[in-house]
C-alpha cells in the first residue's frame, strides 16, 4: 500500500524581493471572474444557433446581397447539374442504342472476313497439292 505525505515546498512560503511600496499601487483582487472556471456557465448551444445569432452583426443591406448571390449561384448550380445528367443520359442511351449493333455487326464482320480468308488458303493449299501431284505423275514415267 502507497502512503503519500504532503511535503511543504519552502520557496513557495519565502517572502519575494521586490519594492513594497509598488504592490500597494497595484489592485489585487484574489477573486477573479476569470480564473473561476466554476462560475463559466456554458449555454447548450448548437453551432445553427451560434451562426444564427451572427445576422445580427451583418447589416441587413449586406445580408440582402449575400441572400441574392447565394441564390442565384444555387440556380445556377442546380441548372448545370440538371442539364450535366440529362446531356449524360441522351449519350449514354444513345451510344447504347447505337454503339452496340454497330460494335456486334462490326465484329460479325470480322469473322466473315477471316472465314474468307481462311477458305482462300485452303483452295490455294489444295491447287498446290493437286499441282504437285500432276507434276510428279508427270515425272515419273512408269517403264514398259
Amino acid at each position: 500500500m502507497v502512503k503519500l505525505e504532503e511535503v511543504p515546498d519552502e520557496e513557495l512560503n519565502a517572502p519575494q524581493a521586490g519594492n513594497k511600496e509598488e504592490e500597494d499601487d497595484w489592485d489585487t483582487d484574489s477573486e477573479s471572474e476569470v480564473s473561476e472556471v466554476e462560475d463559466d456557465d456554458i449555454p447548450d448551444e448548437s453551432l445553427f444557433d451560434r451562426i444564427a445569432a451572427l445576422q445580427d452583426i451583418v447589416p441587413p443591406s449586406y445580408r440582402k446581397t449575400l441572400g441574392n448571390i447565394t441564390s442565384t449561384g444555387y440556380s445556377w448550380a442546380s441548372s448545370a447539374v440538371s442539364l450535366s445528367g440529362k446531356t449524360l443520359w441522351v449519350v449514354s442511351t444513345s451510344a447504347l442504342l447505337l454503339g452496340v449493333p454497330w460494335a456486334l455487326a462490326f465484329s460479325e464482320e470480322q469473322q466473315v472476313q477471316e472465314m474468307e480468308r481462311e477458305m482462300r488458303m485452303q483452295q490455294s493449299a489444295n491447287e498446290l497439292l493437286t499441282q504437285g501431284a500432276n507434276a510428279g505423275q508427270q515425272q515419273a514415267k512408269p517403264a514398259l
